[in-house]
């Protein structure tokens, strides 16, 4: 798997390194560098068309989707700045937060519209991913004996901290941690907390489950699996099931027989549907007991935000998070939720910027899913972004995500050329 020209180059070698960049604490830094980098490579062969040399020219028109995920960024950029205004943060704090906005929600465009543009093949990011998951398992016996061996938790947090950030941890290389609640190891190993790895490991298996090369592809199964497992968080193994599955079933939407099946089980719920909607609620608790004191406080978080929301800040939102209480843990309000940190930080503005893009690109994979084999990785990709934005910030962990939205961009790149060529 070889790159044919310097934007595969450029996506190949970044996520080989990915361990060693890592090794550095240098992880956050290279996402965004690498976002507008590509970014800029597109725009700029866009404007100069047949001008470029022949293994960089532009694949094809900029896909209507991209424009949306582009508007909709430039509209959280606006939320960011009309909120800061309202609530007189100041110049200073402005331009830090816009920094931010150029670090987390601009990438959310910026992959997919290099993606879409330029001749990356999804090839190469399949391999990629398969290829970190090969250093991850070799790196797995040191990772897993570590705090049985009496290792320290971190190894180190790198200067590079002092570009600035969400915390230290973004900038810290951990050989694992403990969990506050069972005081039992967790592993989290190239992303920030166990929880994000999990999902990781999620993003991990789907590209694998592509791999043709079964050597290449049981080093992805076999990481992703372990990043999950390790990582001991209930939505990853949530992830893993939903996530690969159902992309592989859409296919069935087309089936008669499958729609007869749905029909009559639908009609079965008559007799059982109290069972059954017993068995759901008792397994949702004991999802949430399985980890009580991250639940509640996940619960508070959002209960504050909401009602924060709903009475200060509507449209435009607070422009930040606020600092918590020792009832969350002083985590701060606006975090550990997309959806209810958007309505917190930007408002409705902003909530409406991410879920109009990702709704209509989440519907159209779908369709595609079901008719054709190559949406089935793009699906479970917004899948997987779908099920973090309930438990996590989308845009603080786009850095580590961006090979899923490069790919978003080269499957719309496949569809256009489809559609032109029909």
């Amino acid at each position: 798997m070889i790159p044919q020209n310097p934007a595969e180059r450029m996506v190949y070698k970044t996520m080989v390194w990915t361990w060693p960049f890592y090794a550095v604490g240098a992880l956050y830094v290279v996402g965004p560098v690498l976002a507008w980098l590509l970014g800029g490579l597109a725009a700029l062969v866009l404007y100069l068309g047949p001008a470029v040399r022949l293994d960089l020219r532009a694949t094809g028109p900029v896909p209507g989707l991209v424009w949306l995920w582009i508007a909709g960024m430039c509209m959280m950029l606006v939320a960011l700045w009309v909120g800061h205004l309202d609530w007189g943060l100041g110049l200073k704090q402005t331009i830090k937060s816009s920094i931010g906005w150029a670090k987390g929600w601009a990438l959310l465009a910026l992959f997919p519209l290099a993606g879409a543009v330029l001749p990356i093949r999804r090839a190469i990011l399949i391999r990629g991913q398969c290829v970190i998951g090969a250093w991850t398992l070799a790196l797995a016996p040191l990772l897993l004996a570590a705090p049985y061996l009496g290792l320290p938790e971190r190894i180190f947090t790198s200067p590079l901290k002092a570009i600035g950030g969400p915390g230290p941890e973004y900038f810290s290389v951990f050989l694992f941690t403990f969990d506050p609640a069972s005081w039992t190891p967790r592993w989290q190993f190239y992303a920030p907390w166990s929880p994000f790895a999990a999902l990781l490991g999620v993003v991990m298996v789907l590209f694998a489950l592509e791999e043709k090369d079964r050597k290449w592809m049981l080093a992805g199964l076999g990481a992703g699996l372990l990043m999950i497992l390790a990582s001991k968080s209930r939505m990853g193994l949530v992830g893993l099931v939903a996530c690969t599955i159902t992309p592989r079933l859409m296919p069935l939407i087309l089936r008669g027989w499958a729609w007869q099946a749905t029909a009559a089980l639908t009609a079965s719920l008559a007799v059982l549907g109290t069972a059954l909607a017993a068995l759901v609620q008792d397994a949702i608790s004991t999802f949430k007991s399985a980890r009580a004191d991250s639940t509640r406080v996940r619960e508070t978080l959002q209960r504050i935000a909401s009602e924060r929301w709903q009475n200060e800040a509507v449209w435009f939102g607070h422009g930040t998070v606020h600092p918590g209480s020792h009832a969350v843990e002083y985590m701060p309000i606006g975090s550990h939720h997309t959806w209810y940190g958007l309505l917190f930080v930007k408002g409705l503005v902003g909530f409406a910027a991410l879920l109009v893009p990702l709704a209509l690109h989440t519907l159209v994979v779908m369709v595609d899913a079901a008719r054709h084999p190559r949406g089935r990785l793009p699906m479970g990709i917004l899948m997987t972004l779908v099920l973090l934005s309930f438990g996590e910030n989308i845009e603080i962990e786009a850095y580590m995500l961006w090979p899923g939205m490069v790919l978003l961009g080269v499957h719309l790149r496949e569809m256009m050329r489809e559609n032109i060529v029909s």
